[in-house]
């Protein structure tokens, strides 16, 4: 009985452990089979760590290749919330807070995360990543992130843009070129002790390819003057808006560009977006009497006129299509050139009859207006100009002097540049050329010739006629001294909402080039709404003046006066 018994109580409990046995194998078959990849994944989490690698973005030089925007490696603040104890994080947040700058309430938020990582401040000064270190705050630690430097602050900001926190360009060339500045980001497998702490051993590593760097047309120099002078007459002149833009006539490239009002670049996140706005490219206004170039160069070059031919001007008031067309003050009979040298109104569309709707709208296109001209950022408008077909009994008495019609400041600066280079409407460019980490060039820009428009000879002529208008003329504030000059003012009334003419809103405007014998710039100054002054020859010409002078200077390698390049 008693053996019976204990065999039965030897069985039972054989039979235990083999149902268990079955169970524990049947438990690693499932494992082995069924879980093993989702096992051994967290294993491998638990034990590897992978990291980003972050390429350097391209850095931008002016054409002198002085630096412009560039990448500094800085400290960016995580902590590891779940390796923190939560009695621990309100002493944390309280030391924290002071030196990052940082709200109690959002370090609060954040470090109470059930989260493995999360971040706490990125792209940190020296001294605060100093000052945290030396707290020696375990859960705490520091990842090198490169922020984007502009050694210039304001200079050029409309032109070169911004990128933001994760070196992505949001504004000008950083956004426009940010395919070849931001380079390719790389990655790394890193291993990690029991304790997850990161050891110095990488299983898998891909380097990240950095970004191309990108050579402005601009002069760092020319720059720095166009914007002094602009920023000047902005103030002064307690303007709306304000635009300038220096060009080589004889090949299109842009030696600067600014407009007003303008922003620091290291510090773009409070600033508006009228503030951004790069209004040489995507302003649209009437240019007025400046767009009498046209005109002029169009009746030279069809023979309808010489320089010496006269012209009665009406003595001020001059009927067109029931409609009374007024100088700024009266002419009687004057030579053609003197037509231009005093802008005269009323002896300009005289010659623009003489020409016809259909040629004067031939040359306006030819000229550039109406088009785009293809500069290499983003942001260019085509402006506006009419078909002779939908010109009004009054459009011959408005287009040719600059009304109906609307500009911009960069087809402005191109037209001027076709009677500086011998009658060569040229592609403006800004962007260099684009090279790598070792100077090798990828891609070059070069001079593109858009279209011949008039004669040399017909160039040469109206080159004299406006050098007259700044000897003798509107344009006497332009006068450079120790160099000659050429050029035509502006003073275009803008239109109300009602549609009519504003006596009290003007944009004052210049354009020339100089030397006048041996063009080596042109120029465009525009000022949107001045006051008290609002005449062209008044507002705009002298900032023409300063510009020309000291940037021709600089150019031919002479002395640049005191202040020109303070900063």
């Amino acid at each position: 009985m008693y053996i019976s018994n204990y065999r039965r109580r030897s069985e039972a409990v054989f039979l235990v452990f083999f149902i268990s046995l079955l169970l524990c194998v049947g438990r690693l078959l499932f494992i082995q089979f069924f879980r093993s990849n989702y096992l051994s994944s967290i294993a491998r989490k638990q034990h590897n760590q992978f990291v980003e690698l972050e390429p350097r973005r391209g850095t931008i030089y002016d054409y002198n290749l002085k630096a412009q925007a560039f990448n500094l490696s800085m400290d960016s603040l995580y902590a590891e919330p779940n390796a923190i104890k939560d009695a621990d994080k309100d002493k944390i947040i309280e030391k924290l807070s002071p030196i990052i700058g940082a709200d109690s309430d959002y370090l609060r938020e954040r470090l109470y995360r059930k989260k493995a990582f999360i971040w706490l401040a990125r792209k940190l000064t020296a001294d605060k990543s100093e000052a945290i270190r030396a707290l020696k705050i375990k859960g705490l630690g520091f990842i090198k992130e490169t922020k984007r430097i502009y050694p210039n602050g304001y200079l050029a900001s409309h032109i070169i843009g911004f990128s933001g926190m994760d070196n992505v360009g949001l504004e000008g060339v950083e956004r426009d070129f940010d395919n070849y500045l931001k380079g390719d980001a790389g990655w790394a497998i890193f291993l990690r002790d029991a304790r997850q702490k990161k050891l110095d051993i990488w299983e898998k590593m891909v380097l990240p390819v950095d970004g191309l760097d990108l050579v402005l047309t601009i002069d760092e120099v020319i720059q720095y003057i166009a914007e002094r002078e602009l920023d000047k007459a902005f103030k002064n002149f307690h303007a709306k808006g304000a635009s300038i833009i220096v060009m080589d006539p004889h090949t299109g490239r842009i030696l600067a560009m600014a407009s007003r009002p303008n922003y620091d670049l290291n510090n773009y996140s409070s600033v508006n977006r009228e503030a951004m706005r790069n209004r040489s490219i995507c302003d649209l206004f009437e240019p007025g009497s400046v767009f009498k170039i046209v005109t002029a160069s169009a009746a030279l070059e069809e023979k309808k006129v010489t320089e010496e031919d006269k012209i009665f001007c009406e003595n001020g008031a001059y009927r067109v299509g029931g409609h009374i067309l007024h100088d700024h003050r009266p002419h009687g009979t004057l030579t053609f050139r003197q037509v231009i040298e005093e802008s005269s109104n009323i002896g300009t569309v005289k010659v623009a009859q003489l020409l016809g709707p259909d040629t004067v709208y031939r040359y306006l296109k030819d000229f550039g207006f109406g088009s785009k001209l293809g500069i290499d950022i983003s942001g260019e408008i085509s402006g506006m100009i009419k078909a002779p077909r939908a010109w009004s009994k009054t459009s011959i008495s408005a287009i040719p002097i600059g009304q109906e019609v609307g500009v911009t400041a960069l087809q402005l600066v191109s037209a001027i540049s076709v009677i500086a280079n011998g009658g060569q409407l040229m592609r403006p460019y800004i962007i260099d050329s684009i090279r790598d980490k070792q100077g090798r060039v990828i891609k070059q820009n070069k001079p593109v010739l858009i279209r011949k428009v008039i004669s040399v000879d017909t160039a040469m002529r109206i080159r004299k006629i406006l050098t007259g208008a700044v000897e003798e003329g509107t344009g006497k504030l332009a006068k450079v001294s120790g160099f000659s000059a050429a050029g035509k003012t502006g003073t275009a009334q803008k239109l109300e909402p009602n549609g009519t003419y504003s006596h009290s809103k003007f944009i004052a405007s210049f354009i020339g080039f100089a030397p006048a014998e041996e063009p080596l710039l042109a120029i465009v100054v525009t000022v949107d709404e001045p006051y008290p002054y609002y005449f062209g020859g008044v507002v705009a010409a002298p900032v023409f003046q300063k510009v020309a002078g000291d940037a021709i200077r600089y150019i031919k390698g002479n002395e640049i006066p005191v202040g020109v390049m303070a900063r």
